[in-house]
């Protein structure tokens, strides 16, 4: 993979992304393999917004390559409270570390603050933008429940805000998928993705109603409506709690279908779903390691 900043899904290949999974493969079959593969590395976190999986991820995966973290910590103890520009704090940090993953509210931030490190920068969530990463352990686990083509994919919940989906839908058009947005109408997808979507010749659906095509998928792929996004509360109580899966809902489904969600939910996938054998999300969240520990022994391996 020859990459030097990690900022969007649209610059990930089909060639690219089966580099990545199959390493992660190796990985997860013989971790004992790659131990000290980055011995003494560092990677410098800079997470602007809360993470749990993301950051603990990414900590774990360099962690486990032989590596350890610096991190900026909270915001309200940084010098951004000083009144730094993201530009700067990057520049700074840049002289810690080897490698740097960025967390930032604003769309747009990671591509920005890429322009001003020579180390390679992964973007770890950009607002409403992408999340390149999530997407990687998303195919990931897409490929070891179903494969990663002739799939027929549903994508459902906050497809206007919704960062993983906007880079799970990109990526999905370097295999052969069908992809069915289900949201209610004011959260479907964005217009730009839409027409980017429409451009490379994807298979795309957009609807209201899971039961018009639940029978039909191989993957569901289930987020929440993230009410941090919603520039207008009254915007957010109109749809909060509209679009949930149960039990009963998923019996109208195939036996093989898989359930997936980035994490956290809230109430969009009920606990009853957790003792099916559709259910992948913790599954999901724990090949993060894996995946991140691929990808980071590529960036730094292609870095040195």
């Amino acid at each position: 993979m020859r990459q030097d900043h990690i900022i969007s899904a649209k610059q990930l290949s089909r060639a690219d992304i089966e580099a990545v999974l199959d390493r992660a493969a190796r990985i997860a079959a013989d971790p004992g393999a790659y131990a000290n593969s980055r011995a003494g590395a560092l990677l410098g976190m800079l997470f602007f917004e809360p993470s749990t999986r993301t950051k603990m991820s990414f900590a774990a995966a360099i962690k486990r390559l032989g590596g350890d973290v610096v991190d900026m910590g909270p915001t309200e103890y940084s010098s951004v409270q000083k009144g730094e520009s993201l530009a700067d704090t990057v520049r700074v940090v840049e002289g810690y570390a080897d490698a740097l993953v960025l967390r930032h509210p604003s769309e747009g931030s990671a591509k920005m603050a890429s322009e001003f490190v020579n180390v390679p920068l992964i973007n770890a969530g950009d607002g409403a933008g992408q999340h390149p990463t999530q997407t990687l352990l998303d195919l990931y686990t897409i490929r070891d429940s179903a494969g990663l083509d002739d799939l027929t994919i549903g994508i459902m919940g906050d497809l206007k805000y919704g960062r993983t989906v906007h880079s799970l839908a990109y990526a999905l058009t370097n295999f052969d998928t069908r992809q069915h947005f289900v949201s209610p109408v004011s959260l479907k997808l964005p217009r730009n993705v839409r027409y980017d979507l429409h451009e490379t010749g994807a298979s795309i659906k957009e609807h209201t109603d899971l039961d018009a095509v639940l029978s039909s998928l191989d993957v569901l792929y289930v987020t929440r409506i993230q009410r941090e996004r919603f520039p207008d509360e009254s915007e957010y109580r109109a749809v909060a709690g509209e679009y949930q899966i149960d039990a009963a809902t998923l019996s109208e489904a195939r036996d093989d279908l898989t359930v997936m969600h980035p994490l956290p939910r809230v109430d969009e996938i009920a606990h009853d779903v957790d003792a099916t054998d559709h259910a992948r999300y913790f599954e999901q969240a724990h090949n993060g390691v894996p995946v991140r520990m691929a990808l980071l022994d590529m960036l730094l391996e292609g870095s040195a």
